[in-house]
């Protein structure tokens, strides 16, 4: 059976439009952010928060918010994370030690660039963070969150913490996008220290049964240890 060359053609242009609209429709959406810091393996950006309505002003952070290096470092450096371990891990093995949220060096990095950011962010906007260490060309270990203030309290999230990352093969990189969204199962609990300055939060069942409950921090700032951050306190 003969195939004439236009047929040929259209037939090519068929399968090429199939896939361009495959590709369209497979294609990641890209979060709308602010750069305030960015070198190739690490960032703190400003992004747009859809929780914060503008028909409802209550909804709208605290910011822009000056705070100065030292009293991020100190906020920033209370807070700790601990495996999670059901009751059984937890009865054979004991509770697992606690461990900062940052290396010395990703202390020093994200104190200074989140108080730049909080000091221009707008009151729709949050603050996030992605710190790596590339292990290989296609394996990075992550820390990934964001936070944001709220009347006098810090809305802390930890997206990822010290997470193996592998680039997919069909090279879709979330981990960098999405700097909230963990990349695994989070397995782990975060503290802050004084303990009396957090915020209870309730929670469902469901986030209770998976998990999901200790992954948030609100930190209330007026109670802080030794003294409260007096920029929010005077404000």
């Amino acid at each position: 059976m003969k195939t004439s060359r236009g047929g040929i053609r259209f037939s090519f242009c068929i399968l090429t439009f199939s896939f361009a609209v495959l590709a369209v429709g497979c294609a990641i959406p890209m979060v709308p952010y602010r750069a305030v810091y960015e070198d190739p393996v690490n960032y703190v950006r400003l992004e747009r928060d859809e929780t914060v309505l503008p028909e409802w002003p209550p909804s709208a952070h605290a910011h822009p918010t000056p705070m100065s290096v030292e009293d991020l470092t100190r906020i920033l450096d209370g807070i700790s994370v601990r495996e999670h371990r059901i009751w059984l891990q937890t009865w054979l093995q004991g509770e697992a030690p606690l461990e900062p949220a940052f290396r010395p060096e990703e202390l020093a990095l994200v104190s200074r660039q989140i108080a730049a950011a909080l000091a221009e962010a707008q009151p729709d906007e949050r603050v996030t963070f992605y710190l790596s260490q590339p292990q290989t060309s296609v394996k990075r270990i992550i820390t990934s969150g964001g936070l944001y203030l709220h009347g006098k309290e810090l809305h802390f999230t930890l997206g990822n913490w010290q997470i193996l990352y592998g680039i997919p093969t069909y090279g879709m990189i979330y981990d960098r996008r999405y700097p909230l969204r963990s990349t695994a199962a989070k397995g782990f609990d975060l503290f802050f220290d004084p303990n009396e300055a957090v915020v209870v939060q309730h929670h469902s069942f469901l986030d209770t049964l998976l998990a999901n409950t200790r992954d948030e921090l609100v930190i209330d700032l007026t109670k802080m240890n030794p003294g409260p951050i007096a920029s929010l306190v005077q404000r």
